[in-house]
């Protein structure tokens, strides 16, 4: 089930579903110890006799406030004639999870209801030796293991007291969990401790007035001690939890009014800019990784996340925030990064926000048994890629020096030396969507774009000869490219070349289309018109348009990875938000006039319209339905989006001013009926 909002503030993350179950709680780090492994926090109400969870019984409405990370949600029951609308809030600066609920009479008679909140840890994944009590000095159910706490209090303004609490055993002998205690006669037995498998509930009584409305409070901190868990109960009692929710809710819109967009944009991506920025900033931890996702319900398809920093997902992620003005974002994750690239000069894999190698599906030896690198060799091109076009903006001179010997150079050694001696293109390794080994046209052009941002930085460090010789090999990968990997035959550039499987054998050549084209063009390798770009971009605009009522732009042709059809002529894959945003930058660079320009914007429009109510952006959808698949949200998706309308005002501004009235020339509105 995809998340419908995500609340964090780099070190504690919080994700819902779509029946607005709390389903990810992620501390200390971003991605890693997910303290629910995926399984709900019910949330319901006792009226009328009987307990109602939040399920599809209930209109729901989930979003997040204008420009915050605020989340807001209204759910209704026609049936039972009740409404409840919620805001929920991280805190930017504590470890507090707060939410403030007011519910509403609909049927115009006095309503005695009890809020049931329910919660299913799994501390640091696992639910063997956890611990739920009733701590009477805090008057809170506080759940631990080892040095992890979570503190868990709410009721009504200003005692803040729970009315009734349960803890007990979960999963275990027959039983559920103490969320059946709630059902019934909705009274929870206040049993104050369990150890072992264990959950709890607890119950905030409210009296609605006839046709009015009563508010309640909940909240969940996080710590590594008691002291932490403590400090932060006084905390939240003292000020109220509605205080802290207001000051999130000022924060993060005075943290993404920073770089207010262009108001001449349509609402619909001026919107989904701001929540994509708020999206991604979720998704970067404290010490500087960037989290590709937190969705853990994919753990189902293959028993692994993508809670993971991704070298790739990271630069590209870090060169939106650039663009986008957050530099110290972007500088926190080239330091995070510095600090893994091995000594031969390249990263591995994918990597823990604590540093530690993550897990991988790359094998250390090819088909006959032969020792190869378990590398995607884009990966360490695009970090060098990204950080000269952070220090190309920024000049942050030394923010980069401590990484120019160990980070810069090291990789730029290795890109440089990594090549086939014949043909000067990079030596196979995995591609960008981790499924094939081979020599990639994209990963060649992230190899020529790594090698010239190394040659510029030791040009601007004055290591001449460094800055000649990475110059001669861009030069040289470049040549190769346009030699080896253009296709007289099809016309257009090859998606790559498949290394032949017996010594001495002649590779293969794949033509088939791949969204990762569009990477010669956004990568700068070849200028947005010319004709070998052009032949190529639109062949792949053409053969991967998904042909159904929801449209977009498939991968590649041939697509497997959570395939609903294998009728590839018309849906060719399922629609992938980064590649219609790829899409939408090489129309933008192409738009000559401010028409063509405001006409380049239909495939961001797109991606807005397919965006969830909250404004999250999928992995993938539905070529059918349109509802998401794999992760939702995927970080790489919302910066792609970022990076796109980063072109687009780019382009506009370059249009210059009226030569009559001296203004800005703003682009036509879309006529969209």
């Amino acid at each position: 089930m995809a998340r419908s909002l995500v609340l964090g503030n780099g070190r504690f993350l919080i994700n819902f579903d779509d029946f607005y179950r709390i389903r990810d709680v992620y501390f200390p780090h971003i991605g890693i110890e997910n303290h629910t492994e995926g399984h709900p926090f019910r949330f319901g109400v006792w009226v009328d006799g009987a307990t109602h969870w939040i399920d599809e019984a209930w209109e729901r409405e989930i979003g997040y406030e204008d420009g915050s990370l605020v989340g807001v949600a209204t759910l209704r029951h026609r049936g039972l004639g009740i409404e409840l609308t919620c805001r929920d809030a991280v805190d930017f600066e504590s470890d507090v999870f707060c939410r403030e609920m007011v519910v509403r009479d609909l049927k115009g008679q006095v309503r005695h209801l009890r809020i049931f909140l329910h919660h299913d840890f799994y501390i640091s994944g696992s639910d063997v030796g956890d611990t739920a009590l009733y701590d009477p000095e805090l008057g809170a159910i506080l759940h631990y293991k080892r040095n992890r706490y979570f503190l868990i209090g709410g009721g009504t303004a200003p005692e803040y007291r729970l009315s009734r609490y349960a803890t007990g055993r979960k999963r275990l002998h027959g039983a559920e969990g103490t969320w059946r205690d709630a059902e019934g006669d909705g009274w929870l037995s206040g049993n104050p401790i369990a150890q072992g498998a264990v959950d709890s509930t607890i119950s905030i009584d409210l009296e609605v007035p006839a046709g009015g409305e009563a508010t309640a409070y909940y909240w969940l901190a996080a710590g590594e001690r008691y002291g932490d868990v403590a400090a932060l109960s006084e905390q939240i009692r003292r000020g109220g939890p509605r205080a802290l929710i207001e000051r999130t809710t000022g924060y993060w819109r005075l943290w993404v009014e920073k770089h207010e967009v262009d108001s001449g944009l349509p609402e619909s991506i001026v919107s989904l800019y701001k929540t994509s920025l708020l999206v991604m900033r979720t998704h970067v931890d404290e010490g500087g990784a960037i989290i590709a996702a937190t969705d853990s319900d994919i753990t189902q398809f293959a028993r692994d996340t993508y809670g993971y920093m991704w070298p790739r997902d990271g630069a590209l992620i870090a060169e939106a925030f650039d663009r986008a003005g957050y530099p110290a974002l972007a500088q926190r994750f080239f330091d995070f990064a510095g600090r893994l690239l091995k000594t031969e000069g390249y990263f591995l894999h994918k990597y823990h926000p604590d540093r530690s190698l993550a897990s991988s599906w790359h094998p250390w030896v090819d088909e006959q048994g032969r020792k190869v690198l378990p590398i995607q060799e884009d990966e360490t091109a695009l970090v060098l890629w990204a950080l000269w076009r952070h220090f190309e903006r920024y000049r942050g001179v030394e923010d980069v020096q401590p990484l120019y010997r160990t980070l810069i150079v090291r990789a730029a050694e290795f890109l440089a030396s990594y090549r086939d001696p014949e043909t000067g293109l990079p030596l196979p390794s995995w591609d960008l969507w981790e499924e094939r080994r081979g020599v990639l046209t994209f990963t060649c052009a992230t190899v020529w774009a790594g090698l010239d941002a190394a040659s510029k930085f030791a040009r601007a460090f004055g290591d001449l000869d460094l800055a000649l010789r990475y110059e001669q090999a861009a030069t040289e990968v470049r040549g190769a490219i346009l030699e080896h990997l253009w296709d007289v035959e099809s016309g257009r550039f090859l998606r790559m070349l498949v290394p032949a499987t017996e010594a001495g054998g002649v590779p293969k050549r794949d033509a088939t289309p791949d969204a990762s084209l569009f990477g010669l063009h956004f990568l700068g390798l070849l200028d947005a018109d010319d004709p070998r770009l052009v032949v190529t971009l639109e062949a792949v605009r053409d053969a991967l348009s998904v042909r159904t009522e929801v449209g977009g732009l498939a991968r590649y042709r041939g697509d497997y990875y959570h395939a609903v059809t294998q009728d590839w002529e018309r849906v060719p894959g399922n629609p992938w938000f980064i590649a219609q945003c790829w899409l939408a930058r090489w129309q933008v660079a192409r738009a000559g006039t401010p028409e063509a320009l405001t006409a380049a914007l239909e495939p961001l429009e797109w991606v807005a319209a397919h965006a969830t109510s909250a404004g999250l952006l999928p992995e993938q959808l539905h070529p059918f339905s349109g509802a998401p698949l794999s992760v939702t949200p995927l970080t790489w998706s919302h910066a792609a989006f970022v990076s796109a309308v980063q072109d687009y005002l780019e382009r506009r501004d370059a249009f210059g001013r009226c030569p009559t009235c001296g203004t800005v020339w703003t682009p036509l509105a879309r006529d969209t009926r």
